[in-house]
């Protein structure tokens, strides 16, 4: 590795990790102070950290070896994606009261794609693109929506109870969105998280079959998956067929959520699995 690539590269981890810290405590100060601009700072660290992230995705493509099947590009991607999807999620819904979760959350996991640098994830080279793009693309992206409607619903349950309760909102709560800005979030989220998570679902079966000569192998992380397929499925069913909204959806979406981060962080690293994050031999 070029001297001057590896300076570049911590540089932008530095970077990274300043910015997004500097970004969730404007955010917090400024809602909870009720100060516009540090929330507008927060948000202008946020844009110019998930900037240096790009940059720091691309060094890391951009090196010797195939950076597709490292653990720590996984986290790095899943890091800013979480930011995507939650800049999209406030361009169209103007929810910026979601940086309280998602930040913190980008921030953490970035943090932890670095102490998985030197991880490596099994597959069959022939279908290292082809499987990032159809199998961690789209189970990523979906549960960066999944992190959306956990923050909106995390907001809409504190600003019901406290409306069901007839007290009154004061401090931050009085900049809050409606309970139908949340629900509308966590509508959106599972509207385009389930189609993603389904797709993705699909091509790691196709992965499994590729790469141990079965579709299913009662591998604990595949078990894992299915369970929170089938309960995305019936929220989906629920949410988009039958109507529902507010409290119901916005709590299955958080259980939903919280199974999927256990199951990639407490699966992959902890449990044995043919998913298990590798160490790169020295």
């Amino acid at each position: 590795m070029d001297f001057s690539d590896l300076g570049l590269g911590l540089l932008l981890q530095f970077s990274v990790i300043g910015l997004y810290l500097a970004g969730t405590l404007a955010t917090l100060a400024g809602v909870f102070t009720r100060r516009p601009a540090l929330t507008k700072l927060g948000l202008g660290c946020a844009v110019a950290g998930f900037v240096a992230h790009t940059l720091d995705l691309g060094v890391l493509t951009s090196q010797p070896g195939s950076s597709l099947i490292e653990g720590g590009f996984h986290l790095s991607l899943f890091a800013w994606l979480l930011l995507l999807v939650w800049f999209i999620a406030w361009f169209k819904l103007r929810l910026g009261f979601l940086a309280l979760t998602v930040s913190p959350l980008a921030l953490v996991v970035y943090v932890a794609s670095l102490a998985a640098a030197r991880l490596t994830v099994a597959m069959p080279k022939q279908l290292v693109g082809l499987f990032f793009a159809l199998h961690v693309g789209t189970l990523f992206l979906a549960l960066a929506s999944l992190a959306v409607a956990f923050g909106a619903g995390l907001a809409f349950l504190h600003l019901q109870r406290r409306i069901k309760g007839k007290q009154k909102l004061s401090g931050f709560r009085q900049d809050l969105p409606s309970l139908s800005s949340f629900d509308k979030a966590n509508h959106l989220a599972v509207a385009v998280g389930f189609p993603l998570y389904t797709l993705g679902l699909a091509a790691g079966f196709i992965w499994a079959r590729a790469t141990w000569g079965k579709i299913f192998t009662w591998d604990p992380k595949e078990l894992a998956a299915i369970i929170v397929w089938l309960l995305f499925a019936y929220l989906f069913h629920q949410r988009m067929v039958m109507g529902w909204q507010g409290r119901k959806p916005a709590v299955l979406a958080m259980w939903i959520f919280g199974m999927a981060v256990i199951s990639m962080f407490g699966i992959n690293f902890f449990l044995p699995t043919h998913h298990r994050f590798m160490s790169v031999p020295s």
